[in-house]
């Protein structure tokens, strides 16, 4: 009978535990439509000023972490609910598959490629793939560029679009990023740098390259972000779709495109409409 008894005591006390252990269950990451106290994965880039760039201090910045940032607050969470998570272009769609993170915005041009593996919100801003020069360059068309160095990174688009349809006699070079090019523009080794015209302006409005480059305008190309889902996840994609719609009415949209392409004298296009892609 005492066997038994300690028997059924230590079970009354593991029931317990097991209790108290579910109990503290919600305090694990939630990345759910709520927050209910949990958190929120959201991809961003890590390396690309004025769009998503992580600071020496580990904090974040850039228009798409501001984007990021106003969508998982009308999703229900606060910005310390945030996680960041460095989402590399040709991860994207996997990340999103595997449940890594809710959304990403990061410089995620909608296609119908990539329409086929995930869903899109927005779009929530339309680039165009442009040149960066320097300021005192004499490059003012595409052809201009036949006969001179022209930077980009290994295996871009941007740079075979000008090599193979605008300016077949460009000198291509190709680096593993597009800090390089930037580098090699200051120093000269090159003539311009070409890719989208967020992510250039976001790189010249940097204040140690403040005044040095500017934007040719050419528009090159049309870019449309959006923020990337898991394919089939609807209801994310209206929530996201109606933040997106707020930010622009309440003018949080306008401020974050100053703030963060202001110094590049970044002429953007307007506020797309949600679910108008221009080709």
């Amino acid at each position: 009978m005492k066997l038994r008894k300690v028997t059924a005591a230590s079970a009354a006390v593991l029931a317990l535990a097991l209790s108290a252990t579910a109990c503290g269950g919600d305090d694990k990451d939630d990345s759910g439509s709520g927050s209910g106290g949990g958190k929120i994965k959201v991809g961003i880039k890590y390396d690309q000023p004025g769009l998503g760039l992580k600071e020496p201090d580990g904090s974040f910045s850039g228009f798409d972490v501001d984007v990021a940032t106003y969508v998982a607050k009308e999703l229900g969470y606060k910005p310390d609910q945030i996680e960041f998570v460095e989402t590399k272009s040709a991860d994207r769609e996997n990340a999103l598959a595997r449940g890594d993170v809710k959304f990403i915005a990061a410089t995620y041009s909608i296609n119908d490629e990539r329409k086929q593996k995930v869903d899109f919100a927005g779009p929530y801003l339309l680039a165009h793939q442009d040149l960066l020069i320097k300021s005192d360059s004499d490059i003012t068309k595409g052809t201009d560029l036949n006969g001179k160095k022209l930077c980009s990174v290994t295996g871009s688009t941007s740079a075979q679009n000008v090599k193979n349809t605008i300016a077949p006699k460009a000198q291509l070079k190709q680096q593993a990023g597009y800090s390089e090019c930037i580098a090699g523009l200051q120093s000269g080794a090159v003539d311009a740098v070409t890719t989208d015209d967020s992510i250039l302006a976001g790189f010249a409005a940097q204040d140690k390259y403040k005044g040095q480059f500017k934007l040719a305008g050419l528009k090159l190309s049309n870019e449309n972000y959006g923020i990337g889902i898991k394919k089939g996840d609807a209801a994310t994609e209206k929530k996201i779709n109606a933040a997106l719609e707020k930010m622009v009415s309440d003018g949080a949209w306008d401020k974050a495109v100053k703030d963060n392409f202001g110094p590049a004298e970044y002429k953007n296009e307007p506020a797309p409409k949600i679910g108008v892609i221009v080709k």
